[in-house]
């Protein structure tokens, strides 16, 4: 409503007729003192609390005066007269509020409760305007008159200081976010929403067109905060701001993580780079599935096998053999508890089991082609997409770190421990990567709508994309993500990680799979064993789709 104002904001100086005579307002109003008293000197300058008659005296006067739209009078019947007028000024002028009605309640003390009853008009518009509010009667600290305590929230309980009323046209028309194939997404349906399409109005609603309405609405001395609306005295025709969600996904999402709490998940179509769903189940409201930054456990095996069959170090059908126990730079590192040792498995045998120390004993490389501190981090970034904090979604969100690290931290984050950082994103996207060859980076509106330009990253060789695919098909199937697969149909793969965070008593639990063009990771914040409490999450989404 900042453009489509048609008053402008009334300031401490300005003109009232009193009985035709202009010269007689200027009397009136310079008479006026700091507490709204007479700038003589009272014969008996009363003190303490104001009593009841002079409560009563006090508070009929202000009403009556304000009722009557004489704001200069109102104005003087309160202990700041200056911050008092102009907001009383914009009462019935910019606001456009006639016929008031008020009606005193039962007096507790000192304060006064009352509602009101007005119209709201504005080019031959009108609709109704009812509200409670209250005020308390003070004694004035200069004159000992009892005067209105003045508040902002006295006129209107949400004003607050700095605030006036307006009516006119609506600073922007209002927008409906709606799903890819045109289904409108409210908070009130899909409350992870909520923040993100806050933030997408913000950020896009100029782009979204439609037309503005009429409102009475609280302007707010920041302008960032944006008005806040009392009435609507005529809808404007609402802007459609296309996402890439999926009302269906979305919904399944919204249920699935309702089943732990500190979860989260996202779904993408790797075919696009499109974000399906995005959910949330915290008590603090932050976006974990988009701004998380933990470690991702297991599901980080699927960039680590990457590394290795990119630098030739083995590939799916070639040895990686899974001890009971394997030691790197001094530091210990064991699998799975009940995990038995199997010294001649395979890439793909150890990748679906999750066996720690199959990878912990490949970090290195070999004598014909070693890997680096820098290997892991190459792989992230160029084949990936990931650390290189140039994702632009449409929204805040974080595109993951895996650092080169020396020392034990090399074979740690080999295996999502040590100083990776990853959320449900990230890995959904790292799960699309890998079972396309090709790294769209996610989104959630199109670059089309602000010519921003998506990150890019080489991807994966053909051969390598098919071997992760057929690792995690496997897992899918016969391994650690069998069970909570089960039942799902069509091309399926998976991923299962458990994450170690120090001082929890229990790992995080992470999950990443896919079922034809749709990939999801979840992750619930010590939740155990992946396939326990994020699996589930994942399936449920995956056997929505898109």
């Amino acid at each position: 409503m900042r453009n489509g104002a048609k008053a402008a904001i009334v300031g401490g100086v300005f003109a009232v007729m009193v009985g035709g005579a202009g010269y007689g307002a200027y009397n009136i109003v310079s008479a006026v003192s700091g507490d709204g008293g007479s700038a003589g000197t009272a014969a008996e300058k009363k003190t303490g609390p104001p009593s009841a008659d002079e409560v009563e005296e006090a508070s009929r006067a202000f009403f009556a005066a304000w009722k009557k739209g004489d704001a200069a009078t109102a104005a003087a019947g309160t202990n700041n007269a200056q911050a008092a007028r102009p907001l009383l000024v914009a009462y019935g002028g910019q606001a456009h509020i006639t016929k008031v009605k008020i009606t005193p309640g039962t007096p507790a003390g000192t304060t006064v409760p009352f509602s009101v009853a007005a119209t709201v008009s504005y080019e031959g518009k009108s609709k109704p305007l009812a509200y409670e509010s209250e005020l308390t009667v003070v004694r004035g600290k200069t004159t000992g008159r009892a005067l209105v305590d003045w508040q902002p929230a006295v006129v209107h309980p949400e004003l607050k200081t700095g605030d006036t009323l307006v009516t006119g046209e609506a600073a922007s028309p209002p927008i409906e976010a709606v799903d890819r194939d045109g289904v409108v997404l409210t908070k009130e349906k899909y409350p992870s929403l909520g923040p993100v399409l806050d933030s997408l109005r913000d950020k896009y609603g100029d782009k979204a067109g439609g037309t503005p309405g009429i409102e009475l609405a609280i302007r707010h001395e920041s302008e960032e905060a944006g008005d806040t609306s009392l009435v609507t005295l005529a809808k404007g025709e609402a802007g459609k701001l296309r996402t890439t969600f999926s009302a269906g996904a979305q919904a399944a999402a919204e249920k699935a993580v309702k089943q732990y709490a500190e979860s989260s998940v996202v779904a993408v179509k790797p075919s696009t780079g499109e974000v399906l769903a995005i959910a949330n189940h915290r008590e603090d409201g932050f976006n974990a599935a988009f701004e998380g930054r933990v470690a991702p456990g297991s599901t980080m095996k699927i960039i680590t096998a990457a590394m290795f069959i990119d630098n030739g170090v083995t590939s799916m059908n070639s040895p990686a053999p899974c001890p009971a126990d394997a030691v790197w730079k001094s530091q210990k590192f064991p699998n799975l508890k009940g995990m038995q040792p199997n010294e001649g498995a395979t890439l793909a045998n150890s990748f679906m089991r999750s066996c720690n120390t199959a990878f912990v004993k490949l970090v290195d490389g070999t004598d014909e082609k070693p890997l680096t501190d820098e290997s892991l981090t190459t792989e992230a970034q160029e084949r990936f997409g990931l650390g290189k904090d140039n994702w632009k979604t449409g929204v805040v969100s974080y595109d993951g770190s895996v650092p080169a690290s020396p020392g034990p931290d090399r074979a740690a984050n080999a295996i999502g421990q040590g100083q990776v950082q990853m959320n449900p994103l990230n890995m959904a996207s790292v799960t699309a990567t890998a079972i396309t060859g090709t790294f769209r980076q996610p989104f959630v509106v199109s670059p089309k709508l602000d010519n921003r330009q998506l990150a890019t990253a080489r991807g994966l060789p053909s051969d390598t994309a098919a071997q992760l695919k057929q690792m995690m098909r496997l897992t899918a199937t016969g391994g650690t993500a069998q069970k909570a697969m089960s039942g799902l149909g069509g091309d399926i793969g998976a991923k299962t990680g458990s994450a170690e965070v120090d001082g929890k008593e229990a790992p995080d639990s992470w999950f990443t799979g896919f079922r034809n063009d749709i990939a999801a990771a979840a992750m619930v914040q010590e939740g155990g064993h992946g396939g326990d409490a994020a699996g589930p999450i994942v399936a449920q989404v995956l056997r929505a789709g898109g």
